[in-house]
């Protein structure tokens, strides 16, 4: 029992509710067995057993057995996974689906065209927010490379190397394509070799022993990481972002004069 219920809280981030979890756990310790029996196993109400039952069949896990009394029957964990999976993957392409059809609808131009309108409206000095989180402030990354047009300037750390290398190398490989003119400068170690390697297909990377993470899109928006990535958790990792040419052109002219002096 201790399995199955183990196996049972996982189920539940797929669409299990309590009582679900409860009446399927203890048929799968039964095996087949009636509403009632399951009821006075599981503490849950009889009121609820009949339409928690009917939910469960509805989603595949358990069979209802002909006759009378009615009984059930367990469907095996392992083909519920295949079932859950299978229901996951139908969804996931139902979604993807509904996401395409919007990108080439009206009502995607329409949202375009309140944005612009609003960031329009927009003062430079409002055009920043944070960025918690690593995975946020690598999708603000991912955002601003892509809007790249002539420049992407990058300072990091020698694991931020290695992430990026990993994270971006597609991205980054397309800006190229488009005529961006690509800078990474990083602690460069003999471990880094291949994420090294990776990125010098798309960009510039010289060694800097520089402390700092930071990029400079365009030399007119900027992303800094205010904390070391070596003593905190990724999601706890912090980014200011910065849409300003006054400042992110004054640091890209000190970022200038420290490549120089990289190798």
């Amino acid at each position: 029992m201790i399995m199955q219920k183990d196996f049972l809280n996982k189920l539940k981030d797929f669409g299990l509710n309590t009582y679900e979890s409860k009446l399927w756990t203890a048929l799968l310790s039964r095996g087949v067995s009636t509403a009632g029996e399951l009821s006075d196993i599981s503490n849950v109400p009889r009121s609820r057993s009949y339409d928690v039952l009917e939910s469960l069949q509805r989603k595949g896990l358990i069979i209802m057995k002909l006759g009378k009394p009615i009984k059930y029957i367990a469907v095996p964990p392992d083909e519920v996974l295949e079932r859950i999976k299978k229901k996951i993957r139908k969804d996931s392409e139902k979604q993807l689906q509904l996401i395409n059809e919007l990108k080439s609808g009206e009502i995607l131009k329409e949202l375009n065209s309140l944005h612009t309108r609003g960031i329009d409206l927009i003062e430079p000095h409002e055009m920043s927010g944070s960025l918690k989180g690593r995975e946020n402030l690598y999708n603000h990354l991912e955002t601003l490379f892509k809007g790249a047009k002539s420049s992407i300037d990058i300072v990091t750390s020698y694991e931020g190397l290695l992430r990026k290398s990993v994270a971006f190398s597609q991205i980054l490989s397309k800006a190229k394509q488009k005529g961006v003119k690509i800078r990474i400068a990083a602690p460069l170690k003999q471990a880094s070799g291949n994420a090294v390697k990776e990125l010098s297909k798309t960009a510039e990377i010289r060694n800097t022993e520089l402390k700092t993470r930071f990029c400079i899109v365009d030399k007119k928006e900027l992303v800094f990481m205010i904390v070391d990535d070596e003593k905190v958790h990724p999601s706890y990792d912090i980014g200011i972002w910065v849409n300003t040419k006054f400042f992110a052109s004054a640091l890209a002219l000190m970022f200038e004069s420290e490549w120089q002096k990289m190798n």
